[in-house]
């Protein structure tokens, strides 16, 4: 719940004004806001009246949030329009860059920015004129370009989970273009090649037959090549649902890809059970397919099982999805409340059941991490590479390395610090 602070209205308010203001910014952060909502929440409010403090809050709540990732958005808009009188100088101080001492600086809650955002409606403060000695004595800096980052590696730098409402549709642009190739893997069967290093003896019977029994050349063969299935194991949990979001924006671009080499692309989700969403995937619209997944997967940032997900899918889905050497992604921070024994259990049979299993986390966009968890600790030893997935650059990593079967990621230092 909520922390609740006294809500101070004035005697003349214009409360129906101010409730559609409210309800603008949060169509404006993202949130499906239209005038049916906004009048069905004056009349909630009329109706519940203010005897509590926490009424107005949850009426208006009640109203405009229908799904748990709206919460966090509108915890923050309705801290910053109704319940802090300075909250417009708080937004600013978020939008704008500042000049700081040596304290730290403070670190933006969850859709903090993206609810600032929202309330200015894109508008920025006017700066400051310079004065009029400063205008006369013009200044010229030079800076060198070399040195600079773009905003677009910033962006694609930058942690899904502290991008504001115009970054995330961005990145998500970004992500669509991204492709992730996969190389052929050789075959048992042949094809016919003129310069192959098999001969093939059926070939050249059936062609010395149709010439009396003479053989005039040899033909010859070379195995044919096939394309692995991918198989996308995707977290949900509440610790993971932004970064899933993104992952399956990807992995949408990726399955209806022309000529991308995948056989198959199979998707899961899993927080407390495994939900299979492949068939999802196949809707061109790319909000209509994650909106479809969305309401097919009742454990959005739920708790996290990660070992009796996994044990569903050895058990239900490997057989059928994992055949002609599947690589397997699992994207999960690792953080599990399963027994230990059962986890691993799971993970070495999902691991000799893949051609490469490849787990993102993360977790590991900080630079000390280490596998200190539990379910880290078990996972680990089971995978072929351990690679961050927290950015639009480590997709990017990702797309570059996965048809290497040397990449380890970040396994092998990991590793040395559990041994050690």
């Amino acid at each position: 719940m909520a922390e609740q602070i006294p809500l101070e209205i004035p005697d003349n308010p214009r409360l129906a004004d101010n409730i559609t203001h409210f309800a603008r910014a949060l169509r404006r952060a993202g949130l499906p806001v239209g005038p049916g909502r906004v009048i069905d929440a004056v009349r909630a409010v009329e109706a519940a009246g203010f005897s509590e403090k926490a009424d107005f809050y949850w009426t208006l709540h009640a109203c405009f949030v229908n799904r748990p990732e709206h919460r966090a958005v509108f915890n923050q808009i309705f801290r910053l329009y109704w319940r802090d009188p300075r909250y417009l100088e708080h937004m600013m101080s978020m939008m704008l860059p500042a000049i700081r001492g040596v304290q730290e600086e403070k670190v933006a809650q969850s859709a903090e920015k993206r609810a600032a955002e929202a309330l200015l409606d894109g508008n920025q403060p006017d700066l400051p004129e310079p004065p009029e000695t400063e205008k006369e004595e013009e200044t010229v800096i030079e800076v060198d370009a070399s040195l600079t980052m773009s905003a677009e590696e910033k962006l694609r730098r930058l942690d899904f989970e502290q991008m504001s409402t115009a970054e995330i549709a961005e990145a998500k642009r970004m992500l669509a273009r991204l492709k992730l190739p996969v190389k052929p893997i050789p075959s048992r069967r042949g094809m016919a090649a003129l310069h192959g290093r098999k001969t093939d003896w059926r070939r050249t019977m059936r062609a010395a037959m149709r010439q009396g029994g003479e053989i005039r050349a040899l033909a010859h063969m070379t195995p044919r090549p096939r394309w692995p299935n991918l198989v996308v194991l995707c977290d949900i949990s509440g610790s993971m649902s932004q970064y899933s979001r993104m992952v399956l924006h990807f992995l949408h671009a990726v399955a209806n890809e022309k000529g991308a080499g995948w056989a198959k692309v199979h998707a899961f989700t899993f927080g407390t059970r495994l939900t299979n969403i492949t068939r999802h995937l196949a809707t061109r619209d790319v909000d209509a397919a994650l909106r479809a997944a969305g309401a097919e997967a009742q454990d959005w940032e739920g708790g996290t099982r990660i070992g009796s997900s996994l044990h569903a899918f050895n058990r239900d889905w490997s057989r059928r999805v994992m055949g002609q050497g599947a690589v397997v992604l699992l994207i999960t921070d690792g953080l599990d409340r399963d027994d230990s024994g059962a986890l691993e259990r799971e993970m070495e049979r999902l691991h000799l059941s893949s051609r490469r299993l490849i787990w993102l986390n993360p977790l590991l966009r900080w630079d000390g991490f280490a596998p200190k968890a539990t379910g880290i600790r078990t996972m680990l030893p089971h995978v072929d590479s351990f690679r961050a997935g927290h950015s639009v650059k480590s997709l990017e990593d990702l797309a570059a390395v996965i048809s290497r079967p040397d990449d380890m990621g970040e396994k092998a230092r990991l590793i040395s610090m559990l041994s050690g």
